[in-house]
């Protein structure tokens, strides 16, 4: 571990080698100013995070007023996410090379430019464009955040602050429907981006205030072909996987999105291993703590974030809720998940990173499983419940998950460290959505078949344009079952909330089975170690039959 050299110098701000600001330094204290150094990279965190979801909410509004098209719709999501998760890695390894400080500036100040743009913009295309400028700042900031803990706390603090990142995290999914629900209620869609500005402020100020600057004091040359295959490699594979409900999974449009995001990296994997100085290391992937816990993320955001894609559709569609209302009823995921944080970060030191991470999906798999059983009439306290027991295992899995990713990784490599936390967090993500979504879909239109049947006429008795928007979504099923006269509307809508549920129960027993097969997956691959003994202790020979013997020539980036 390398050493905090002058951290206590003026305001931080000073450049160099010198400054290189680790916390284990035998010759000097943890920084006084961390914790308040947390404050603001959580805070950072969360406008990251909350923007993900944020939009959702606005979309109707943004529909009207813009006269934007289905398609510009869903680019105004995808845009921030294929972008974002596309640059994660390239700037994970920018952050170690040039300076996480330095790169949490940059970040900040392009997505606060891009808050400020969309209060300026006059078509959906503008807004598209903003949203993907908003995804690069984003894609800056995240491996930033993260890193920047790993360098400024000392070994026996660290698991308490990145259970704070953690539950943050978490809690910015939650919180942006909420947020931009309570904002649509009093202004314009345009505020969903303000909401940012302020937080750039605070972040700008804290962050040259309150943080020393930290990065790789020997990065080795640069890797440009490395990076531009990473990116196109996960943003065409991110795109193919958002595209594939709407196209068909076995359809050719799918077929070569993925197939070519996959063959991309594929050729980043095999450069990346032939290369002297790789931008990033795939040996470490050998590693049980790294490889074993990235897993753990992957499958554990693929099974919460599909879930919520339901579950939102289920408030506002099945029970009627506004959206505020429905962003207002998930606010048990933001309990588990701080409480199960809070939990991690006690027990880690005692028990071990292993225990968590797999108690914690182990209570994902159970709740999942009784999502299953929600009805068209169950209460709220049962909706909380199965909610909060979900985050709950949500918040024990991913702090020690997330402990160990960076525990794993040299703290001059914590950039590329944290960029793959975050990475495997959005593919999981987009995952989630489309497999869930699809299942979903599905199930909704066979069980939805079989409930019209029962209904005087079925489907060959409504209008054929009522027929086929009540077969495309719940959605579209509410609205046009408002054309049609009496009784026939509301007979419609109760047979679209029983087919949705129906649908929904597929969808989360399929995840509950994922998360059940993942922690098999894990009590096979990850030892019950400290993270530390994980971290440090590694058959040197596996490593290097995984990396061709590369990884041994840059001896430091597995050394802790």
């Amino acid at each position: 571990m390398h050493g905090l050299m002058g951290i206590h110098g003026s305001g931080g701000g000073r450049r160099g080698p010198e400054r290189k600001a680790t916390a284990t330094n035998p010759a000097g204290a943890p920084d006084p100013r961390r914790w308040w150094a947390l404050v603001v990279i959580d805070l950072c965190l969360l406008a990251v995070t909350m923007d993900n979801t944020i939009l959702n909410v606005a979309l109707p509004t943004i529909a009207r007023e813009l006269g934007a098209g289905g398609s510009q719709l869903q680019w105004m999501v995808d845009a921030y996410i294929v972008v974002f998760a596309g640059l994660l890695l390239t700037s994970g390894t920018l952050g170690d090379r040039l300076g996480r400080r330095r790169l949490l500036l940059a970040g900040l100040t392009v997505f606060g430019l891009g808050s400020a743009a969309a209060q300026l913009v006059g078509s959906p295309d503008q807004l598209i464009v903003i949203r993907g400028l908003m995804g690069l700042g984003g894609a800056l900031m995240m491996p930033a955040t993260l890193s920047l803990i790993t360098n400024l706390f000392p070994e026996n603090e660290r698991p308490r602050a990145i259970a704070t990142w953690a539950a943050v995290s978490g809690m910015g999914m939650v919180l942006g429907p909420i947020v931009g629900g309570a904002l649509l209620d009093n202004f314009s869609w345009s505020s969903v981006f303000m909401v940012n500005i302020p937080i750039v402020v605070v972040g700008l100020i804290g962050t040259v205030a309150l943080m020393p600057e930290s990065r790789d004091p020997k990065p080795g040359r640069l890797d440009p072909v490395g990076a531009v295959l990473s990116i196109v490699g996960l943003a065409t594979l991110v795109y193919g996987i958002i595209e594939a409900p709407g196209a068909g999974w076995t359809s050719p449009e799918t077929f070569l999105r993925v197939g070519a995001g996959l063959l991309v990296m594929a050729v980043f994997i095999i450069w990346e291993l032939h290369n002297a100085e790789p931008m990033f290391d795939i040996g470490l992937f050998a590693r049980p703590a790294f490889g074993a816990t990235s897993f753990a993320e992957t499958v554990a955001h693929f099974a919460l974030v599909g879930a919520m894609f339901g579950l939102t559709q289920y408030l506002q569609f099945v029970w009627g809720q506004t959206p505020l209302q429905a962003g207002v009823a998930l606010l048990p995921l933001a309990f588990g998940m701080v409480v199960g944080s809070a939990i991690a970060a006690r027990l880690m030191p005692v028990i071990g990173a292993r225990y968590l991470i797999v108690a914690g999906m182990v209570a994902m798999a159970i709740s999942l499983f009784l999502m299953s059983r929600l009805a068209v009439d169950s209460t709220y306290l049962s909706f909380a419940i199965v909610l909060a027991f979900t985050s709950l295992g949500m918040g024990l899995a991913m702090a020690p998950a997330t402990d160990s990713i960076m525990g794993a990784v040299d703290k001059d490599r914590a950039g590329v460290g944290s960029a793959t936390n975050d990475t495997t967090r959005e593919l999981g993500s987009a995952l989630g959505v489309a497999v869930f979504g699809s299942i979903l879909s599905s199930g909704y239109r066979d069980a939805l078949a079989v409930r019209l049947d029962a209904i005087p006429g079925g489907v060959a008795g409504l209008p054929p344009a009522v027929g086929s928007a009540v077969r495309d979504s719940i959605g579209s099923a509410v609205v046009a079952a408002g054309q049609l006269p009496g009784g026939s509307g509301d007979a419609v809508v109760a047979a679209a909330r029983q087919a949705f549920v129906s649908g929904m129960s597929s969808a989360t027993i399929v995840g509950a089975a994922v998360i059940a097969a993942g922690v098999l997956v894990l009590l096979h691959w990850l030892p019950g170690k400290s993270r530390a003994d994980e971290a440090s202790t590694v058959d040197a020979g596996a490593v290097d039959a995984a990396t061709g013997g590369v990884t041994g020539a840059r001896g430091g980036a597995f050394a802790d």
